[in-house]
């Protein structure tokens, strides 16, 4: 497949499946793809026994890391490779074994080689667990050939 031709959401959806059958971590963790668009993703994940801290509660780096892989999938829409520059959460509230939590991730800016992506994470309420913003910075190569 080559990306010419392809309208954008069949491009964002081909990246998406490019990057997904290559990403052990996410998988590895549970992680769905649920939707791609250009510069949108969301994925979700349920809190494992395994994911739990010390106080009973989902470690703040498995909730990262949700968060950084939509990051990743949205900024990855447009068959540019990008990659984190920077990134930033604030935890808002506790996620507890056996929640469902989502990743909704928008594109802010992109500009050039740069761009900035809002995560939101909610549980199964839609309760707001977390804020991450990332910014994005293009490298060499495309995930599909032009």
């Amino acid at each position: 497949m080559t990306a010419s031709g392809l309208s954008a959401q069949a491009l964002a959806e081909a990246c998406a499946k490019s990057m997904w059958d290559d990403d052990l971590a996410t998988r590895h963790l549970g992680m769905e793809l649920v939707s791609v668009a250009p510069g949108q993703a969301v994925i979700v994940m349920t809190v494992a026994e395994t994911m739990a801290n010390g106080h009973g509660t989902c470690h703040g780096g498995y909730m990262f890391t949700l968060a950084d892989s939509a990051f990743a999938f949205a900024c990855n829409t447009y068959n540019a490779r990008a990659v984190a520059q920077h990134c930033s959460i604030t935890y808002i509230a506790p996620a507890l074994v056996g929640d469902r939590l989502t990743a909704t991730a928008t594109e802010v800016s992109r500009k050039g080689r740069s761009g900035i992506y809002d995560i939101r994470i909610t549980n199964q309420a839609g309760e707001p667990i977390a804020e991450f913003r990332g910014h994005s910075r293009t490298i060499k190569g495309t995930h599909l050939p032009e």
